[in-house]
């Protein structure tokens, strides 16, 4: 497709704005703003982006819909980026479409608290998404409308979907890549809603640094240091706001319920698909004689669970082996807590919890575009954030953590520890 052609694609008739406190006015053509006022993707307007933040940092109260629209607003300019560079690019009419459609589209399968409900046996939230797409009507109907194809759309959302297309794949790693709109989105976004500085981008610059080469999308030579600035960013984010040890309270405390609640059959995983917010705590209001789920009342009042102690994965390897595993954790919870009832009568099982966060990577994956035209991956030699310091950085977020009400002493519980898996 010619670049005048894409330009005039993403241009013409994109005469309706949605303001955004990011990045302004988001242009949308009429279609596009029909698809936004469909309900299912209305839908997440009632889930907050970031659960349970909100009871540590405030402002972060901001929904999914605000987060998609940001994707949306970014994945249009990162086209119209490498589209200005190139006089030829193999992408078609319904394609790009296809891949706004899917910027926008791409969380509508989103649960609440969705990373209480990461390590739950659930459906992948691209896979419901693209579920809907497919199969809700209304919603198909309005992908089409937009000139976008309803199986694209959903193909790029879904890896899972077998695709071969050259097209398809590369919106994939548009939408999924290193330097992604969906990361340069949340990073910036939920920064600036926590009111904290770390995760915020120079994107403007980063997207205008993009290019197209051999199937691929590549970041110039001199834009190197954004790769680093949005790692950095995602080391801290995850330091002080994602995994924020109030947050990992919160959210150890509604998984635990859920987790007691599926075992004991008290509720079903498909209770917990395609719910918003409000849904949510109705669902947990309806079994509110469930004692395990006073954990989840606790949540909404912000009395959480103490961070009693916090040890590296390699302290107590007994300890780290039986809870990585959902299925063997609650096995390392019972020994802790047999070992604390004869001293805390008032106890309860469920309220010792033990929390491992999900694994994280550093690794960018981004090939540069050099100086001389050439396209490589970045070396270990010209960026500080090598694959061993990737690692580390890991290393230093991703502990073993164990969260008891206020009452029960740090000696007692390092004594509990030791007795079970020293």
């Amino acid at each position: 497709m010619k670049r005048d052609d894409i330009l005039s694609l993403l241009y013409n008739g994109f005469t309706h704005s949605v303001k955004d406190p990011l990045w302004g006015n988001v242009p949308f053509s009429l279609p596009f703003k029909e698809l936004l006022e469909v309900e299912d993707v209305q839908k997440l307007s009632r889930i907050k982006q970031n659960g349970p933040t909100y009871h540590i940092y405030p402002g972060s109260v901001h929904t999914r819909l605000s987060h998609s629209i940001g994707v949306y607003a970014l994945g249009r300019e990162i086209i119209i980026s490498i589209a200005t560079k190139n006089e030829d690019l193999p992408l078609t009419k319904e394609g790009i479409l296809s891949f706004l459609s899917a910027c926008l589209l791409h969380d509508i399968g989103h649960f609440p608290y969705a990373h209480s409900l990461k390590e739950l046996s659930l459906r992948e939230h691209e896979e419901i998404a693209s579920s809907l797409i497919l199969n809700k009507e209304k919603l198909r109907k309005a992908v089409t409308r937009t000139g976008a194809d309803a199986l694209m759309t959903a193909s790029i959302i879904d890896v899972s979907i077998k695709e071969e297309r050259g097209e398809i794949l590369l919106y994939r790693k548009i939408l999924s890549g290193p330097l992604d709109p969906d990361k340069l989105d949340y990073l910036s976004r939920d920064a600036f809603f926590a009111g904290v500085p770390y995760g915020s981008q120079n994107t403007d610059y980063i997207i205008k640094s993009l290019d197209y080469r051999n199937g691929a999308i590549v970041l110039e030579e001199d834009a190197l240091v954004s790769i680093e600035h949005i790692l950095f960013s995602k080391y801290l984010m995850y330091k002080t706001v994602y995994w924020h040890k109030g947050v990992r309270s919160a959210t150890a405390m509604i998984k635990k319920a859920l987790l007691s609640a599926l075992n004991d059959g008290v509720i079903t995983y498909d209770e917990l698909y395609l719910k918003d917010d409000s849904e949510f705590a109705d669902l947990a209001n309806r079994f509110s004689c469930y004692e395990p789920f006073s954990l989840i009342s606790m949540v909404e009042h912000s009395r959480l669970l103490e961070k009693k102690a916090e040890f590296p994965l390699s302290e107590y390897p007994e300890l780290t082996d039986l809870s990585l595993s959902l299925k063997t954790r609650e096995e390392a919870e019972k020994k802790i807590f047999s070992s604390l009832k004869g001293e805390y009568a008032n106890l309860k099982e469920y309220e010792c919890i033990i929390d491992i966060p999900e694994p994280i990577s550093f690794e960018s994956g981004m090939m540069l575009l050099r100086k001389d035209g050439s396209v490589s991956e970045i070396r270990d030699d010209e960026t500080a954030l090598s694959r061993e310091v990737g690692k580390l950085f890991s290393s230093r977020l991703r502990k073993l953590s164990i969260f008891l009400p206020h009452y029960v002493s740090l000696n007692s519980l390092k004594k509990a520890v030791k007795e079970n898996f020293q």
